[in-house]
């Protein structure tokens, strides 16, 4: 008997990539279910690049073609309306009562949570394919090399499991699926004054400060310089250095309330 105890693997080990894909596919199909969330995610996106664009686009000066400036920026906002939906989707689980039966069927926290983490990328892959592609119809013409594709998508890959784990974290923190959205659209806000949309240099002096030191402004200029060829510098390092301290205060924050919260 002690030599099966001692060789015997801890079920939440073996059990862990197999719930893990398990609650992706799960949460995939409720995304699928939620229709209204779902194109809101999907096409949210698309529309404010349209707005921007044709509304807009005439009357700020980038020194380029408008749509080649803003495209950068509209993927980090696509990335991170697409990720925010997790926290209503992990808030959702938290107050209906489901987490109880899988925990009666020995599904451990971090399975659920990477679950959805997990959907997030999949359903941000769809939404960013499909920015570019309305993108590339409306005059976006990078001119970007192989090299130039992977980062601006590693940059972006890592922003969406950035904010997907940021997600999360919110969702179990929030008393309600109402409360989840209304937080992580105080986040969603963070590209806004960052030079996204328009030069920093346009904004008020008191603005700037704050336009250049916040995290999701050397995302896009990486992504921006990848795409288009311009200079980079150190945003790069910038950028996963700010997504990986996201990443670990989130995923610390998310499994200390989860087990707090099913205690």
């Amino acid at each position: 008997m002690s030599e099966i105890v001692m060789t015997a693997a801890p079920p939440s080990r073996v059990t862990l990539p197999r719930d893990a894909l398990v609650m992706s596919a799960r949460c995939l199909r409720l995304s699928a279910r939620t229709i209204d969330a779902l194109l809101t995610a999907l096409l949210l996106p698309v529309i404010l690049m349209l707005l921007f664009v044709y509304l807009f686009g005439g009357a700020i000066q980038t020194g380029t073609e408008y749509v080649t400036y803003v495209v950068p920026g509209v993927l980090l906002l696509c990335a991170g309306f697409g990720a925010a939906t997790t926290a209503v989707s992990v808030s959702n689980d938290m107050t209906s009562g489901i987490i109880d039966r899988f925990r009666a069927m020995d599904i451990s926290g971090t399975a659920l949570l990477a679950g959805h983490v997990a959907a997030s990328l999949v359903r941000n892959a769809i939404s960013t394919t499909l920015v570019l592609g309305v993108a590339f119809l409306i005059g976006f013409r990078p001119s970007a090399s192989l090299a130039g594709w992977l980062l601006a998508i590693g940059i972006l890959l890592l922003f969406v499991l950035a904010m997907s784990w940021l997600s999360a974290a919110i969702g179990l923190l929030s008393g309600s699926p109402e409360a989840a959205n209304g937080f992580t659209f105080l986040v969603m806000f963070l590209p806004y004054p960052s030079s996204a949309f328009v030069p920093i240099e346009t904004m008020p002096s008191w603005l700037q400060g704050f336009a250049r030191h916040q995290p999701v402004t050397p995302m896009i200029e990486t992504i921006r310089g990848a795409l288009l060829g311009t200079p980079i510098g150190n945003n790069a390092w910038l950028s996963v250095a700010w997504c990986a301290a996201i990443i670990a205060v989130s995923v610390v924050i998310a499994a200390v309330v989860f087990q707090r919260r099913t205690a």
